[in-house]
């Protein structure tokens, strides 16, 4: 199944229901604590139920709805690509269309409810029929529904749930009173369809970026030793390597009973004050037997001695290989990876060959990607319908690029608004869409000017008047002139935020 969309409200900063549309590959950019690491670490909670890295607690919950004594977390995901049958019941195939557990776009949702950050409740949101003659079918035993088998409504097979529920609502076609409701998966015979579908989920596997990356850390000192970890949690390979553990007990305890018999020969006291001590299979450390595997560098350098980038890089590839060997070893139909901040101490080129990595990965198979970023740099380097953009003003959404505040897709125009950041190419970019536009001399009208000293090839140096915009647009152009007092970076930013406020009253006029 793939992940269509995810709904999070009350969590943390998101406390209106927020709805964020997801594809193969989604980059979410934003300022410092406006919520980008908060969706990821949502789906952990949601898809690997407080086991995974993260850990709900009562400090999730939006801190004003909890002043207004609201306390219950929500975290619904709506899935798509599903499966074509299931076995809700124990007794026979159904699909989902056919027990109207869909929603009326024909996607599966589940909603997760944390009542106080508690034990989650379990929901499917549906186009589900609620005709009290023929409604809560899921949530009844086969007995039960036996008893609606009245006014003629024939079924063949009454010993098969599925079979009865879709000859009751066969028998109302035209007055199933379909409606969008939420069914709780909570009574015995409704657990049974989430443990089915379960099994349909993705695999999600989120690497965050304060990751431990120090001496101390056992997966920074090598990866292998928590590969060994995991590879030793296989029972088919724990009872093999015990069966030798038994083999080898049974050997040594017969070349001792051989020794203290001929000891015994010798000497009778001392034969008898030795006992001799062989530790059982069970209590082996089979992982101090491999403690030794690592992988090194040039000059046997460990890598836990390596630079942090090298020690981050190489954990980054590890957690994608052990996903990747969880999902293959599971029969895990799909995998998600989430990874907050890539870019987070590498080398420039690093940063391009990871992305570029994630792009291409994104584009296999029953695979999704969620990054986090802070470097422009990154932007740059994606297409714009991988982008999602996270903002408070005027109030909290979450944007695709499509909807920026100029009338052309613009990756400065995301990083500007992700990150404040203002550059010389923005303004440049600002500038030739204002002139291509046949703006220019709209947007200089009434603007104070300043002297602009002029170099010309035979050697003249002419005084013009600028504006700012025009003054700082022909520094760029000309660095080859230093006869003009520099820009400021608070110059920068002041004619940038005119030409914006500019185009955008175009944009609205239009």
């Amino acid at each position: 199944m793939k992940i269509d969309k995810i709904r999070i409200e009350n969590f943390r900063s998101y406390q209106e229901e927020m709805s964020i549309d997801l594809d193969n590959l989604n980059v979410f950019v934003g300022k410092n604590d406006i919520g980008k690491s908060t969706v990821l670490e949502a789906l952990d909670i949601f898809f690997n139920e407080n086991k995974g890295v993260i850990k709900i607690d009562k400090d999730d919950i939006n801190k004003q709805s909890k002043n207004e004594n609201n306390k219950e977390i929500k975290i619904s995901v709506v899935f798509s690509n599903l499966p074509d049958f299931l076995t809700i019941d124990a007794t026979n195939l159904t699909n989902l269309a056919d027990e109207y557990l869909l929603t009326q776009e024909g996607c599966l949702e589940i909603i997760k409810k944390y009542p106080n950050a508690g034990k989650e409740k379990i929901f499917i949101k549906a186009y589900h029929p609620t005709n009290p003659d023929c409604a809560g079918l899921l949530l009844k035993k086969n007995t039960d529904l036996k008893k609606m088998l009245t006014n003629g409504i024939d079924c063949e097979d009454k010993t098969k749930n599925a079979e009865i529920r879709k000859a009751i609502w066969n028998h109302y076609p035209n007055n199933l009173q379909l409606e969008e409701i939420e069914i709780e998966l909570a009574k015995e015979d409704a657990k049974n369809t989430w443990v089915q579908l379960k099994s349909y989920m993705p695999l999600y596997s989120l690497f965050q970026s304060d990751r431990k990356n120090s001496d101390g850390d056992s997966e920074v000192q090598d990866p292998m030793k928590l590969a060994v970890q995991e590879i030793l949690k296989d029972k088919k390979l724990m009872d093999s390597l015990n069966e030798v553990a038994h083999e080898v007990e049974t050997k040594l305890n017969e070349v001792v009973d051989k020794t203290l018999e001929k000891l015994n020969e010798m000497n009778h006291e001392i034969a008898e004050s030795l006992t001799p001590t062989i530790p059982s299979a069970e209590n082996l450390k089979w992982v101090d037997v491999f403690k030794s595997v690592s992988i090194t560098g040039d000059d046997d350098i460990p890598i836990n001695k390596r630079g942090s980038g090298v020690k981050r890089l190489i954990l980054l590839n590890f957690f994608r290989a052990e996903a990747e060997r969880r999902k293959n070893k599971n029969n895990v139909p799909s995998i998600i990876y989430a990874i907050e901040e890539p870019e987070t101490s590498q080398h420039p080129n690093h940063q391009r060959k990871l992305i570029e990595a994630f792009i291409e990965l994104s584009k296999s198979d029953n695979t999704q990607i969620l990054l986090t970023t802070h470097s422009p740099s990154i932007v740059k380097l994606l297409e714009f319908d991988h982008i999602k953009l996270i903002k408070n003003e005027p109030h909290k959404e979450v944007v695709n690029v499509q909807r920026n505040e100029l009338p052309y897709p613009s990756l400065n125009e995301v990083n500007f608004l992700a990150f404040g950041e203002s550059n010389d190419e923005y303004h440049n970019e600002l500038y030739g869409f204002i002139e291509s536009e046949e703006l220019l001399n709209e947007y200089k009208k009434g603007k104070q000017t300043i002297d602009y000293i002029k170099m010309r090839k035979n050697g003249s140096m002419p005084k013009e008047q600028k504006i700012r915009s025009e003054y700082i647009r022909h520094q760029i152009h000309h660095p080859e002139n230093t006869n003009n007092d520099r820009f400021t970076e608070q110059q920068l930013q002041k004619s940038i935020d005119d030409m914006r406020v500019f185009i955008q009253s175009k944009k609205q006029c239009k």
